[in-house]
C-alpha cells in the first residue's frame, strides 16, 4: 500500500490525480476495504465542493451516492469502473466494516503517536486530513460487543461532526475521506503510517486510552 500511494505522489506532476484515485482506490479494495467514490473540490470560482448541493456542510469529504451504505465494494472490476468514468472522484472509506476510525485534532495526534512509540504500543495506519485532524484506523467492534459498549458520546456519524471537535469515534453508518483524496485547500490526505498487508489492526480500547487523554491535554 505504501508503495502503490508513494508512485502515485511521484506521477502526480505528469499523470494528474485522476490515475492515483484509481489505483489508490485499487489498492484499499486490495486490502479488502471497501470503497466508494467522493465528492471532489469544486473546479468553479465561489464553491468548495464539486457536488451539486449549495453550501456543503462537508467539502469533497462525503460520499457522491446517498447510497453510499450499499455500494460500498471491495470489487475490482467496480472499482475499476468508477473511477475509469469519474477519475478525479475523492476515495471514501466506510468504517465499522474491516475497520473502526479514530478522528483527533493533528496536534493531539502527533501526541498522542510519540506516546505510544514510546510505550511500544502499535498505533496502526495513521493519517492526516488537511493539516488539521489525524485519524487512526483499528479493529473494529464486534456485534458481541454491541451490548456492552456499542453506543458512546464519541459515536460519530457525518452529520454530526460539528458536535464533536475533540475526539471522534467513526464506527458504523459513518466513513472517512482516504488518502491521496484532495481537499479544497489543496492539500490531500497523506498517511503517516501506511496499512500493510497481513498487520493486524491494533485494539480499539488501547489506543482510545492514550488518544482520550492527549485530547483532554490538547484541549
Amino acid at each position: 500500500m505504501a508503495d502503490v500511494l508513494n508512485r502515485r505522489r511521484r506521477r502526480h506532476g505528469r499523470g494528474g490525480p485522476g490515475g492515483g484515485m484509481r489505483e489508490a482506490a485499487l489498492a484499499y479494495a486490495a486490502l479488502g476495504w471497501p470503497v466508494v467514490r467522493g465528492a471532489a473540490p469544486s473546479t468553479l470560482g465561489g464553491r468548495a465542493c464539486g457536488c451539486d448541493r449549495i453550501g456543503c456542510p462537508d467539502p469533497a469529504a462525503h460520499p457522491l451516492s446517498a447510497a453510499w451504505a450499499v455500494e460500498a465494494t471491495t470489487d475490482p472490476d467496480t472499482v475499476d469502473r468508477w473511477w475509469g468514468a469519474q477519475p478525479e472522484a475523492n476515495v471514501i472509506l466506510p468504517t465499522g466494516r474491516v475497520f473502526d476510525v479514530f478522528d483527533v485534532p493533528a496536534g493531539a495526534g502527533v501526541m498522542a503517536m510519540a506516546r505510544m512509540d514510546r510505550g511500544g504500543l502499535n498505533p496502526g495506519p495513521v493519517a492526516a486530513v488537511d493539516a488539521r485532524r489525524y485519524l487512526f484506523f483499528v479493529a473494529t467492534r464486534s456485534p458481541a460487543d454491541e451490548d456492552e459498549w456499542w453506543s458512546c458520546h464519541l459515536d460519530c456519524v457525518p452529520e454530526t461532526l460539528e458536535d464533536t471537535p475533540g475526539l471522534r469515534w467513526h464506527c458504523r453508518n459513518s466513513y472517512v475521506t482516504a488518502a491521496p483524496s484532495l481537499m479544497p485547500g489543496g492539500d490531500r490526505v497523506a498517511w503517516i503510517r501506511s496499512p500493510q498487508d497481513g498487520h493486524p489492526l491494533p485494539d480499539p480500547i488501547a489506543v482510545l486510552d492514550v488518544l482520550a487523554d492527549a485530547c483532554e491535554e490538547f484541549s
